[in-house]
């Protein structure tokens, strides 16, 4: 039987590792993909350190990885005929369950949605299966790293500034946290025509990167006048839209506060901490909204990498460091540690 590399979350214990384990047959309607680049995110960090942890999973162990690319290495059975070995292929972050009660109506959204390396084997291993509804196919010119992190560093903030928020040209917009999925919502408000767009970040490199992803604005997330320092910025108006790609509790406190009339709170980063709004009078009075925010809408992937495509996004900045599949764990450290400050490791197997 022939194996291959993985890094496995085993869930109880709760312990990362890396070990052999057979390669997978692709089944009905599925393709086996030859990994080349797969992105080393800040939910799999907390997934290994279980603040997060898998809501359908089924078996007592997952291959983790949801930011993948690669090439189709392998056609199941049923299949479409556009498919072929040596395609240049992104992974969708996940898929509709086929189960819940909007999949048997075919109806949108999917109610239990499922993650890739998540609640099934993801691609931090030397092969992944994936159904072909999760295909997206590349240009040839765009690499495999920058391609790997599109369905989530990228399409989360773009599925959070497009969808939930609807952000449309000449509002204000608040970003905190401008790593991962911060750095990447600074660039897409940019690109929607939000103004100004503030960066808020204790770190002074996050901000610093934050003003050359297109901030108008970066700020220091422990400032005592931040709040000040916001409705400054806007004019006095405050934020019509504010964004928590961090998952920290306390940024969403600070978040609500600088937000104008009618602003919406959209939580994109995840924490298990609960959520609270100190001023609730306030935030009734005001109009304002806090929206919750996971993943993109069908679409969302394809239509970024045709916007890579016509040269409109680029996403070379992203890209951190390159390290083997071998060395996940030692990426995941550094990720926890923050050393280097990264947007984005990438592992390859």
């Amino acid at each position: 039987m022939a194996t291959m590399l993985a890094g496995r979350l085993e869930l109880d214990p709760r312990k990362f590792v890396l070990r052999e384990v057979p390669v997978p047959e692709p089944g009905p309607g599925e393709v086996r993909v030859r990994v080349k680049a797969a992105g080393v995110c800040l939910s799999d960090v907390h997934l290994i350190d279980g603040s997060l942890t898998p809501l359908f999973l089924q078996v007592p162990e997952v291959t983790l990885g949801h930011e993948v690319a690669g090439v189709v290495d392998a056609l199941g059975p049923d299949v479409p005929g556009g498919w072929q070995e040596g395609d240049r292929v992104a992974l969708l972050a996940g898929e509709r369950c086929g189960r819940c009660a909007n999949c048997i109506r075919f109806q949108a959204p999917c109610l239990q949605g499922r993650t890739r390396g998540v609640d099934y084997d993801g691609g931090w291993a030397e092969y992944a299966i994936a159904s072909q509804h999760t295909l997206v196919a590349l240009p040839d010119d765009l690499p495999f790293d920058q391609a790997s992190i599109v369905p989530d560093a990228v399409s989360t903030p773009w599925g959070a500034i497009t969808g939930t928020a609807q952000v449309r040209p000449g509002q204000s917009a608040g970003v905190w946290g401008a790593g991962g999925l911060g750095a990447h919502a600074v660039q897409l408000l940019r690109l929607v025509g939000a103004a100004p767009i503030i960066a808020v970040d204790p770190l002074a490199a996050a901000r610093e990167r934050a003003l050359e992803f297109g901030a108008d604005a970066a700020f220091d997330a422990s400032a005592p006048d931040l709040v000040q320092q916001v409705f400054a910025a806007t004019g006095g108006r405050g934020l019509d839209v504010a964004f928590d790609m961090a998952g920290v509790a306390a940024v969403r406190e600070q978040a609500v506060k600088c937000l104008g009339f009618g602003g919406k709170l959209v939580l994109a980063g995840l924490t298990p901490a609960p959520l609270t709004v100190p001023d609730s009078i306030g935030l009734s009075f005001l109009h304002k909204q806090v929206l919750g925010h996971y993943g993109s809408a069908p679409g969302d992937v394809e239509t970024l990498v045709d916007l890579a495509r016509h040269h409109r996004l680029d996403w070379s900045r992203s890209i951190s460091d390159h390290l083997p599949l071998a060395e996940a764990a030692t990426a995941v450290d550094r990720l926890t540690r923050k050393e280097g400050n990264p947007i984005r490791l990438i592992l390859e197997p």
